[in-house]
């Protein structure tokens, strides 16, 4: 990357539309991912929409930090959050049991909820200057293959998504490996 994260194209727009109920694109380790203010029930509404998710399936939260996931998160015995924490930031998504007061637009109606501390620079910032975890979604309609270019996001989306951040993605060849918190189960290979 020839700049500072925080300084790639878009980003200062991509902030300030998650701050009035947008929805941005930026990328991550693997792919593009879409992503809204979590606890913004319009933006929220309007991503699962656009992306034509089922709400069964549920989001992920990335976050710079693990402090930005806790409130989203129910206590988990120490060993199994220090095994998730060896993981960050990197590219490992964890099925972690839910707060209680977790939107069930996010888990998906379930008692948990999948979240990772990103290790993708351009992410992470977005996330710090947000000040707070965003929802991450794979930027691309539901069952079609992610973008992985700002370029292949504005052909599929267009002028729907509010901001996109123009940096590329990580080295990952997909979308991010996801494992269950409490079993150490790999839900989906990375």
């Amino acid at each position: 990357m020839k700049f500072a994260p925080h300084q790639a194209p878009g980003f200062d727009a991509a902030l300030a539309a998650l701050r009035r109920s947008g929805i941005v694109a930026y990328p991550t380790e693997g792919v593009f991912g879409l992503g809204c203010d979590p606890a913004d029930d319009a933006a929220l509404a309007r991503l699962i929409t656009l992306k034509g998710r089922p709400a069964a399936a549920g989001l992920i939260l990335i976050a710079a930090e693990f402090s930005q996931l806790a409130p989203w998160l129910a206590p988990l015995d120490p060993a199994l959050e220090a095994r998730a924490a060896a993981t960050w930031p990197g590219p490992v998504t964890w099925v972690w049991p839910a707060s209680v007061v977790v939107d069930r637009r996010l888990t998906g109606g379930r008692a948990t909820l999948a979240v990772r501390v990103t290790a993708h620079p351009v992410a992470s910032a977005l996330c710090h200057a947000f000040g707070g975890a965003l929802v991450s979604t794979s930027a691309n309609y539901h069952g079609e293959p992610p973008a992985r270019t700002a370029a292949e996001v504005r052909a599929t989306f267009g002028a729907t998504v509010d901001a996109v951040i123009d940096a590329p993605c990580g080295g990952l060849s997909g979308p991010t490996e996801i494992r269950d918190a409490v079993t150490g189960q790999v839900l989906r290979a990375g």
